[in-house]
């Protein structure tokens, strides 16, 4: 007969398959400190069961590769033969894991004490309210919180869930939540995710920083007021500033009979009560805890003990591990790692999480640590790591490096960050942002100043801009930021008043090139459809005033080229044949002639052309063959846009697909044209799948102002306003 302990285990291990009995790389689940982590229990109490069940040949152990674990094999167990035949006749096979959640959710472990809590939790969130669920670090929220998705999925309830970090932000967010959607736009979010019966979790809530705090507060609020029901998941302070009405729920230690689940079974129960009363109930203290070290003082606070006990009994390759850990941004891989050596010892005194290949402290731990090292030690940590990670290539590497030095507060890593904050924003503008509010914290700088408010307008958050610009000195930057500012905020007036006053102030050459910056985003500043003749004749003048002569030799042909595109555009716009041929003549002439831009022009041409009032059908099919042959994904959806706009309703079944292909690739931020296009995109979504019409509409709308286009969003909001 089994004892309660033993069928837990073998329920477990029966989950994985017998092929990797034999396996070289096996799952970090079926290793020691994986197997008590998913039952809950401390790693001691797997000594007993598995001991016994190993001597009945119920279960085998062996040394093998722990997939992310590093190079040094560890024991891992597996269930033999015998032991399946068993769990089938006492009929204990556990039931696979519903794993129906959309996104990162963590593996569901078993969790002991909670169940009036699981059950009340999930009541009033049924019931439709909101709810902030709080509590010491690794005090088990995040486990209570996967409880109860676990719960309510298996009432139907839909469950979205999204973990925070350093770097999240709302399009972060909303790429959990959404199953890999970038969406940018909070109202957009919302209107993806609403459905009866769905609960949107934001687990780790205290990881975010300031600098995103405000937009996702603002996104958290919209949420708890829609039909969806949300649930916070964070340790005190809360970061979050939320309007409206959450159901608070702290979350208290175990009490001493559930606390005695975790434990050993052959630990007296006088021992396991004085460890569970010293340690106030705390699960992950208790998990941290050896029987070894006896009963703790039971005045010593949680955070004492991990500070003076778990951490102290870790020998020097242990420490050095847990202090990279400690000073990462983001879990990490272990081949990532300088020091990995001291992995193991982590891993089996449950210092460790695990998801993905990638490990972290638990957040006691981590804080614990952290909070012993002076601001001097420190800054030289975050220096020796930014070495480091100087040495290694890409994107990940650069974001990380950066990190570090934005937390060193050395004037040579400030300088660094000036060189390259801008590439950095390529890769990911939330990342930057971040970086730079953590090195402005430590010094001041005009340039980090500027870029943090290029930064904010890119990506249409008008109070990190509005913040950053107060702060930079009255310069011709100073006037084009703001400037930048008053058109994402709709003060078109206010915006073209300081655009003047910046060219006035302008050097010749500089004036120039932002007279047709402005005048191309004049021009695109629209919905699809046909351009008014007065605004169309306004362009055409401002483009006769323009002094190109002034502009270096070097950069005049791309600005002529980018006048003659809005001409062209212009003229096929009022139906002007002639103009039209006399600027695609000059567009040819700076280009090569096999240059498939050219083909894009006379695609254009063709679909402006009617035949009782409509494009015709050799027209629309030269525009398929064109479309289906073309490589770059730019041109293509330029392709694409322009068919769109010339049909008008009534699209033909492979113009649809051929959108919806053309989604999924990302475009730059950093660019304004590309910013533009991707608006045009979502509007286009909108107009060719229905059903989601608000949701891609809210997010053009978002990206055209981002754009810095008012007109278009203003149109659009208009359309959405009337139901169109």
């Amino acid at each position: 007969m089994l004892s309660h302990s033993q069928g837990r285990v073998l329920s477990r291990l029966a989950e994985f398959g017998e092929h990797l009995d034999t396996s070289w790389d096996v799952p970090r689940a079926l290793s020691l400190p994986g197997l008590a982590e998913s039952l809950g229990l401390v790693r001691s109490a797997l000594h007993q069961p598995l001991s016994d069940l190993e001597k009945d040949g119920l279960v085998s152990t062996r040394t093998a590769h722990v997939i992310g674990g590093g190079s040094r094999k560890r024991t891992v167990v597996h269930i033999t033969k015998k032991g399946r035949k068993l769990i089938e006749k006492e009929n204990l096979t556990s039931k696979p894991s519903n794993n129906g959640i959309i996104g990162p959710a963590p593996v569901p472990s078993e969790v002991h004490g909670r169940s009036s809590e699981i059950e009340r939790l999930s009541e009033v969130i049924s019931n439709g309210d909101s709810v902030i669920l709080s509590g010491l670090p690794g005090i088990g929220k995040s486990t209570l919180a996967r409880a109860v998705a676990s719960h309510l999925e298996s009432l139907r309830w839909k469950v979205r869930w999204a973990n925070c970090s350093v770097n999240t932000d709302i399009k972060a967010i909303g790429n959990m939540w959404l199953s890999g959607r970038s969406l940018v736009s909070p109202e957009a979010i919302i209107e993806s995710t609403l459905s009866k019966k769905t609960l949107l979790v934001l687990d780790e809530v205290q990881e975010l920083h300031p600098r995103h705090a405000g937009s996702i507060s603002n996104l958290i609020s919209q949420a708890s007021s829609s039909m969806c029901s949300v649930l916070i998941v964070v340790r005190a302070p809360n970061p979050l500033d939320l309007d409206g009405d959450f159901v608070e729920h702290r979350l208290q230690g175990l009490d001493v009979e559930s606390a005695r689940l975790l434990f050993p079974e052959d630990i007296d129960d006088e021992t396991a009560a004085g460890v569970s009363n010293s340690l106030g109930g705390h699960p992950l203290a208790i998990r941290l805890w050896s029987p070894d070290e006896g009963v703790p003082e039971k005045s010593e606070a949680v955070l004492k003990y991990v500070e003076k006990t778990v951490i102290k009994r870790l020998t020097g390759e242990g420490k050095k591990t847990l202090d990279e850990l400690s000073l990462a941004p983001q879990p990490m891989s272990v081949e990532e790692m300088a020091s990995d050596v001291g992995i193991p010892e982590l891993d089996d005194s449950a210092m460790l999480k695990w998801r993905d290949g990638l490990t972290e402290l638990h957040h006691l731990v981590r804080n614990v640590r952290r909070a012993s090292w002076d601001v001097q030690t420190t800054s030289g940590m975050h220096k020796e790591a930014a070495k480091k990670w100087a040495l290694l290539e890409g994107d990940r590497a650069r974001k990380i490096e950066a990190h570090h030095r934005s937390m060193s507060g050395d004037e040579e890593d400030i300088r660094w960050i000036e060189s390259n904050i801008h590439q950095i924003s390529l890769s990911d503008s939330a990342v930057a942002a971040v970086v730079l509010e953590n090195a402005l914290e430590l010094e001041e700088s005009q340039i980090l100043r500027k870029e943090a408010a290029s930064i904010a307008l890119d990506r249409g958050e008008r109070n990190e801009a509005n913040a950053h610009i107060d702060k930079i000195e009255e310069t011709l930057s100073r006037k084009i930021l703001q400037s930048r500012l008053a058109r994402l905020n709709g003060n078109q007036s206010l915006s073209n008043r300081l655009e003047e006053e910046a060219i006035s102030l302008s050097e010749p050459s500089q004036r120039a090139k932002m007279e047709v910056s402005s005048i191309i985003r004049r021009f695109d500043d629209r919905l699809p459809g046909g351009l008014d003749k007065s605004e169309s004749d306004k362009i055409l003048q401002i483009i006769s005033q323009v002094r190109l002569g002034d502009i270096p030799n070097d950069e005049r042909e791309s600005a002529i080229l980018s006048l003659e595109l809005v001409k062209y555009g212009i003229a096929l716009s009022n139906s002007n044949l002639q103009e039209a041929s006399k600027s695609r003549a000059e567009i040819e002439s700076r280009l090569s002639r096999d240059d498939i831009f050219l083909e894009i022009l006379d695609l254009r041409a063709r679909l402006s052309a009617r035949v009782n009032g409509s494009t015709s059908d050799s027209s629309i099919s030269w525009s398929k063959d064109l479309i289906s042959n073309l490589e770059d994904p730019v041109t293509r959806i330029m392709a694409i846009h322009s068919t769109l706009e010339a049909i008008g309703r009534e699209f033909p079944g492979w113009l649809i697909e051929a959108h919806r292909e053309c989604c999924g690739y990302q475009l730059r931020e950093d660019i304004p044209s590309f910013r533009r296009m991707s608006a045009q995109r979502w509007y286009w979504r909108g107009v060719l799948e229905s059903a989601n019409r608000m949701s891609h509409w809210n997010e053009a709308i978002s990206r055209f102002r981002a754009a810095e286009c008012t007109k278009a969003a203003n149109q659009l909001v208009t359309i959405l306003a009337r139901g169109s």
